[in-house]
């Protein structure tokens, strides 16, 4: 399966530090967490869309499309499970609905895009046995929050590099 290219939208330093949070309490519970993933270009995001390939004019159609709505406020909104065996825990967000239009456009538009739709959500975790899931979920809790997303950027898996748009 080939690395996947990625379109993504990050939070400003509030923002961050509220998925840090979560990443950090899962960690002290002795659970998966992406605060384990220490990858430099591992930071809280918001997945666009992620596709085997992006060409120039994508980057283009993104930056007019989701990049000129920056920025924007985003509400947590709860808690889901994503897989099979092992499951990732993500935390939902509402985003506007203009947002939501123009994200759906701009995947209409890209080339063999990973996944149907679009479900807006931040990673907490990835490969938690099912089993650990209420304890995960008692360690991050349910509260709600405001963040504000301000950045958009291109992940290149093959180049190994992050590209603010």
């Amino acid at each position: 399966m080939p690395r996947m290219h990625a379109l993504e939208l990050l939070p400003d330093d509030a923002g961050v530090g509220v998925v840090r949070r979560d990443w950090q309490a899962l960690h002290d519970a002795g659970l998966p967490s992406q605060l384990d993933h220490r990858g430099t270009t591992n930071s809280p995001h918001l997945t666009v869309l992620a596709a085997p390939a992006l060409a120039p004019e994508d980057e283009e159609r993104a930056s007019e499309l989701v990049g000129g709505l920056l920025p924007m406020e985003v509400q947590t909104s709860g808690i889901a499970l994503l897989g099979g065996v092992r499951v990732s825990l993500v935390r939902l967000l509402e985003v506007p609905d203009d947002v939501v239009r123009a994200v759906l456009g701009l995947r209409r538009q890209v080339a063999d895009v990973q996944h149907r739709g679009w479900l807006p959500h931040v990673t907490l975790a990835r490969r938690i046995a099912r089993s650990d899931v209420p304890a995960a979920l008692a360690a991050i809790g349910h509260d709600e929050s405001v963040m504000t997303l301000t950045t958009l950027r291109r992940w290149d898996p093959d180049a190994g590099t992050v590209t603010i748009l």
